[in-house]
């Protein structure tokens, strides 16, 4: 009996082995390009009530049939100000609307997906300044809103020095998550960052703007939140029971000299021509999502890396006398001297535990694929590269895959992963889409067991659903079978 449990387990290994060596098959469902007047596609939505998408672009929403494609619905926020994100949960969408006056509060609004009208009972909140995202909390209890608070006027230099330092702004309305109860249709809480406890490093304080939350990613249970504070290179850790920050943790930063993290700085040079530099990236995340691998809570954070919209904290690395290679490099004047020069995000994407330690990063994948590929906009090497904003995850499988959205490429493309576990994070494709250009947001999803992915782009407004499966390979299936046939013959011998 022990000889058996011991071929059997081996025979489990084999079985193992071959569920874990698969293709797959990735197509292009359809592409719907989007119109009117101050529409611009940006964050899709999917409501699994109706199989609808709903795409979320500046004056409105458009509501799409996920199945086909077709238009079934424009939905037109401009009335209240400029829509910025829409999320789902049990038929019901909840529209980010900062107000015209973007310095003031904003609202969240309530629509029923099936009615595709305002919901009925209270259905409009006031949150804080500029929401710019929007989410559900896993059971649909609760809506979290990024209240982005992005000042009016900057806060002014503070002598000549570099780095450079700035001060408080004069209009700078508070960064902020606000918690609102679904069940009780109330504001629960306004979360806020200031004198919250910090740890980790190079958390950017002095770049004349406080803390502005970019996106949010809720724990499976409910009990965290994780935000990401773009600018700032660092992320808030919300506990949603009590719904106050505990933490604001500082993200460190990449070094483009180490081995797997080389970079083009040069915007005038033929594509593909990395190299390894002496430069620092800030890894300033903007889409965060959360899974969970042996029981632990990870991030998954998109590196894209931001300044200051006046443009004061960044310029050319030759304004500090940096010449050859890294001259043209565009570098933050809040961070660098010319001796130790730093950008804006990191080229990546990256997993973190849930104390924002580093567990992954995909280091160069990114740009030397879309270089490969043709796609690669060398006109933005000196800027931040391919540009990874958006993610999303989805299990397939058996696998858990994480879609990284590239906003800087010369066609629309999303990088496929395999991060099922943290440490063995494998690359598994670049989608490239023809028509699209762009990809701001994107949302993973099922319709009759078969998994797709939507995503919206800005730069061609439009929106594509490609289709995903898996597909073990040949030789695979083979190794399966042999190790079934090998159970079966020890139990034969056993008899």
């Amino acid at each position: 009996m022990k000889k058996l449990t011991i071929m059997l387990a081996l025979a489990l290994g084999t079985i193992s082995s071959a569920q874990a060596a698969t293709t797959y098959n990735i197509s292009k469902e359809w592409t719907f390009t989007h119109s009117g007047s101050g529409y611009l596609a940006e964050i899709p939505a999917f409501d699994a009530v109706t199989n609808t998408l709903w795409v979320a672009g500046v004056k409105g929403v458009d509501v799409l049939d996920a199945t086909t494609g077709s238009f079934l619905q424009h939905i037109d926020t401009s009335a209240y100000g400029s829509i910025n994100s829409v999320s789902i949960s049990n038929g019901m969408a909840a529209f980010a609307i900062e107000n015209t006056t973007r310095t003031n509060a904003g609202i969240v609004q309530l629509y029923s997906t099936s009615s595709r009208s305002l919901a009925s009972g209270t259905n409009t909140f006031t949150v804080g300044a500029l929401p710019d995202m929007v989410t559900f909390t896993p059971d649909g209890t609760k809506i979290l809103v990024a209240n982005e608070g992005t000042p009016s006027v900057y806060g002014a230099q503070i002598g000549n020095t570099t780095p450079r330092n700035f001060g408080a702004s004069p209009n700078d309305p508070v960064g902020s998550v606000t918690v609102i109860d679904v069940v009780g249709r109330t504001v629960a809480a306004t979360a806020t960052l200031s004198g919250v406890a910090t740890s980790g490093s190079h958390i950017r304080t002095n770049n004349g703007m406080d803390f502005e939350p970019e996106y949010i990613a809720v724990s499976a249970d409910g009990s965290k939140a994780y935000v990401t504070l773009q600018e700032a290179n660092a992320i808030g850790i919300l506990d949603l029971n009590t719904n106050s920050f505990t933490q604001v943790v500082g993200l460190g930063v990449k070094d483009f000299s180490a081995p797997g993290n080389s970079i083009d700085p040069r915007d005038r040079n033929p594509v593909g021509q990395f190299g390894s530099y002496d430069v620092k990236g800030l890894y300033m995340p903007d889409g965060i999502a959360t899974y969970s691998a042996g029981g632990q809570t990870y991030l998954v954070m998109a590196n894209e890396g931001d300044y200051r919209e006046d443009d004061l904290d960044k310029d050319r690395a030759s304004t500090l006398g940096v010449t050859g290679d890294l001259s043209r490099l565009q570098v933050s004047l809040t961070d660098s001297t010319a001796s130790d020069l730093y950008v804006a995000g990191a080229r990546s994407f990256s997993i973190r535990d849930a104390n924002g330690a580093l567990v992954y990063d995909s280091g160069d994948i990114l740009d030397k694929e879309a270089a490969l590929r043709g796609i690669y906009d060398d006109g933005r090497s000196d800027d931040k590269g391919v540009e990874p904003e958006g993610v999303d995850l989805f299990t397939l499988g058996g696998r858990t895959i994480a879609a990284v959205g590239l906003e800087r490429t010369l066609k629309g493309a999303i990088a496929l992963f395999d991060i099922t576990d943290p440490t063995k994070v494998s690359f598994i494709d670049m989608i490239v889409s023809d028509g699209d250009l762009a990809p701001e947001g994107l949302v993973a999803f099922e319709i009759g067991g078969k998994s797709y992915l939507a995503f919206a782009n800005e730069g061609s407004n439009t929106t594509s659903l490609f289709s995903i499966s898996a597909v073990p390979e040949p030789g695979s299936a083979a190794m399966l079978g042999l190790g079934l046939v090998a159970i079966v013959a020890m139990r034969r011998r056993q008899q």
